[in-house]
């Protein structure tokens, strides 16, 4: 890694006139502003499709990408869109995602889009799926979802899907993967590189599992046995009871990890570079019986360890993998994570807990590590400094150098903190370039609503001052 600095913002939370973020000209705007700013990179969350909760950590495919993030101005500029189409898409509100509009008008109107594509179109589209198989292998899952009313793919009676309903989802990734590799190249000539984030387990109902059972651990009736999540911990006294299913890692070292093979180079396509989500789990997982009512039921197992590690070494080369080694870390991560030379995290709001021993005390940090203020599974740095306890707080701010009591500036002196570090790169979220408070948290780990639908607006980015960001990327050595 080289001495950077970058922001963290999902794709969903840009602004835009249409219910959600998109791969339109605002993504070019955003590149814009973190060039103006000094930043080298824009992180974001997972691109897949996102669960009923709209969480992207658990999807109907590792591979295949949002419909959501399409861009319809680009549609209608094709001809794919009437002005009138678009016109009745525009949003009702700017600050969130229309999670319940987007539900129920999105599609049939991408679905119109599709029906105009040409047949030289459909031809190019059946050409480019021979180079990626899994997308088309997603979109065969998604129209049989269709085509079975949406039941779980084990519950399935038909398997043959509709044509048009197959094409449907194959345009659906063909236009996502060419609309965002047009900002990926916008962006890489701003000298911006893009961060993406790999979910390290997958959803039971997904293509993923459907397509390679015996990659999971899954009895005869190829229902999960044992599934994912985490003990108790910081964010929840009975654990984490995520449900995904398991990899039958065995299985995978049999054929070499062939599908975190493919899974690696097709983020490392889109992406230039990614953070390996959970990756403790790669030294050992915790393993939950499948009929637990809660995460404090499960017990560690050895998860791949180094082969897997080598394997995606291989794959990345040079390119940035950011190892999210947060939770119970024990030697043997701390091992692991050695051997793969790739950075970990330090998030600052797990700083100021007591331990003055703390890794993610600023004074404590290598210089291979990722130090964010917060991740999107935090609070925002306002937010975390309100609820903080008065002696916790009156640390943080002699410890940044607050002189005011103003927490706003407290933001400011703790990023500029950060940005001294010795740590090779820091991260913002976009929420903490603002000094925005609790109300703008993006996830709260455990809880199923009010999560993943916040957005930001043109007024205020362009309210953000640039400058004062450029000089302090310039003054620590991160321009």
């Amino acid at each position: 890694m080289k001495r950077a600095s970058g922001v963290l913002m999902h794709l969903s939370s840009l602004y835009g006139n249409y219910s959600i973020g998109s791969f339109g000209k605002e993504s070019k705007e955003f590149v814009d502003f973190l060039a103006k700013g000094g930043f080298t990179y824009w992180q974001v969350l997972p691109f897949c499709m996102a669960d009923d909760c709209h969480s992207p950590y658990k999807s109907y495919s590792a591979f295949g990408g949002n419909p959501l993030f399409i861009d319809l101005p680009t549609l209608a500029q094709r001809g794919l869109l009437t002005y009138g189409e678009l016109k009745q898409a525009e949003q009702q509100s700017p600050y969130l995602c229309e999670y319940s509009r987007l539900e129920k008008e999105r599609l049939p109107l991408l679905r119109l889009a599709a029906s105009r594509i040409s047949d030289g179109e459909r031809e190019d589209i059946q050409k480019w799926l021979e180079e990626f198989p899994e997308l088309a292998k997603a979109a065969e899952f998604l129209a049989l979802c269709q085509k079975n009313q949406d039941r779980p793919w084990h519950d399935w009676t038909e398997q043959m899907p509709e044509p048009e309903e197959l094409f449907f989802w194959q345009w659906i990734q063909h236009e996502f993967f060419h609309q965002w590799m047009e900002v990926k190249r916008y962006a890489n000539k701003r000298g911006i590189q893009i961060i993406g984030d790999i979910p390290i387990y997958v959803a039971l109902d997904s293509c993923d599992v459907w397509a390679n059972p015996e990659q999971f651990q899954l009895d005869k009736n190829l229902r999960p046995t044992k599934v994912a999540g985490v003990p108790p911990d910081y964010f929840s006294e009975d654990g984490q009871l995520w449900g995904n299913p398991l990899y039958n890692w065995k299985q995978m070292r049999s054929d070499g990890y062939a599908w975190w093979s493919r899974r690696i180079e097709y983020m490392l396509t889109l992406f230039d570079g990614i953070r390996m989500d959970h990756f403790r789990g790669l030294e050992a997982y915790w393993s939950i019986p499948a009929s637990a009512k809660t995460a404090k039921e499960g017990k560690w197992v050895r998860g791949p360890g180094r082969p897997l590690i080598d394997k995606i070494r291989e794959i990345a080369g040079d390119r940035l993998i950011i190892a999210e080694d947060l939770g119970d870390i024990t030697p043997g991560v701390e091992a692991l994570l050695r051997h793969s030379k790739f950075p970990g995290m330090r998030v600052l709001q797990f700083a100021f807990l007591g331990d003055t021993e703390s890794p993610h005390l600023p004074h404590n940090y290598p210089k291979n590590c990722v130090a964010y203020s917060g991740t999107h599974d935090n609070n925002t740095l306002l937010g975390y400094i309100w609820e903080m306890s008065p002696e916790s707080r009156a640390r943080l701010m002699s410890y940044c150098n607050c002189q005011k009591e103003d927490w706003r500036d407290g933001c400011e002196m703790i990023m500029k903190t950060l940005m001294a570090s010795h740590a090779d790169t820091v991260v913002f979220p976009i929420q903490d370039i603002f000094a925005y408070g609790a109300d703008t948290r993006m996830n709260t780990p455990g809880t199923a609503t009010n999560n993943w639908a916040y957005r930001i607006t043109r007024e205020q980015l362009a309210a953000v001052n640039t400058e004062k960001f450029r000089f302090y990327n310039e003054l620590y050595g991160r321009f």
